[in-house]
């Protein structure tokens, strides 16, 4: 396994009863890069997520992060890998009876042994980077608004300082203005941390803003992965249909305008 590459995946399946969801399936994950997973309903973007991170046992296959077999590793040794990963699930998965600073604090407890003060005050530093203002901290999930629980849930998957990031439809349910500035920050944090990130979305203007790779979930497979530039050539008709529809020409037109944009002037 390539030093470039930090997740691999080989011969990947997941059956569900007489219900195959992926059969031989492949990817490279590269250190430091952005990469989107798309696809059609019931492709399993999330089902690949849950296997690589381990939170499902795959029917069949190889699932290395950092060089390790994650799924097989002796109880201490997978738990030591896992604490380099961060995980943000697709509502947020916050704990409802915990305010904002004592979800971010939980794993710093939990995990890396701090005491509850010293923990508390690296999750306020959590906090601020993920521009959420210090008084969050205090609030409940259930006082927060969409875009609140995204970034709340993301400081808590930066806690332990992790390696990759993992990210299940981050944008979901958020405006486009919410939408746009949850993108900006992901690049951010991926440049100023080096972090690498595995993203699932169906978001296109999260595509073209912040994704160095795209790969592509189809016929049970990695149909395709490589930059959004060779990716939305593909003939397959999904990827067609997804790339160059209206949603699709609209996202493509709004990132052209903005690259003009940052274009010296003459």
């Amino acid at each position: 396994m390539s030093e470039d590459v930090v997740i691999q995946v080989r011969g990947l399946c997941n059956r569900f009863g007489s219900n195959s969801v992926h059969e031989n399936l492949d990817l490279d994950v590269r250190r430091g890069e952005i990469l989107g997973i798309v696809g059609g309903s019931g492709t399993g973007k999330s089902v690949l997520l849950r296997s690589i991170v381990g939170l499902m046992q795959p029917s069949a296959g190889e699932v290395n992060l950092f060089g390790q077999d994650l799924l097989r590793l002796p109880t201490r040794k997978r738990e030591a890998l896992e604490r380099r990963i961060g995980v943000l699930f697709q509502q947020g998965a916050l704990f409802s009876s915990l305010t904002v600073l004592e979800n971010i604090a939980l794993p710093l407890i939990e995990h890396a042994g701090l005491s509850r003060r010293d923990a508390q005050y690296l999750a306020s530093v959590k906090l601020a980077l993920t521009g959420l203002a210090p008084h969050a901290g205090a609030l409940y999930p259930s006082d927060l608004s969409g875009g609140m629980i995204k970034r709340a849930a993301l400081a808590r998957a930066l806690a332990l300082d992790p390696d990759i990031l993992f990210l299940d439809e981050p944008t979901a349910g958020l405006d486009p203005i919410g939408a746009a500035a949850f993108d900006q920050l992901l690049v951010t944090l991926r440049n100023a941390f080096n972090l690498t990130v595995f993203l699932v979305t169906h978001d296109l203007d999260t595509l073209y803003t912040a994704c160095d790779r795209v790969a592509v979930l189809s016929q049970k497979k990695v149909l395709v992965v490589d930059t959004l530039e060779v990716v939305e050539k593909n003939e397959d008709a999904w990827i067609q249909e997804y790339f160059h529809g209206p949603r699709g020409r609209a996202a493509a037109m709004t990132q052209q305008v903005l690259r003009e944009e940052m274009l010296p002037q003459s």
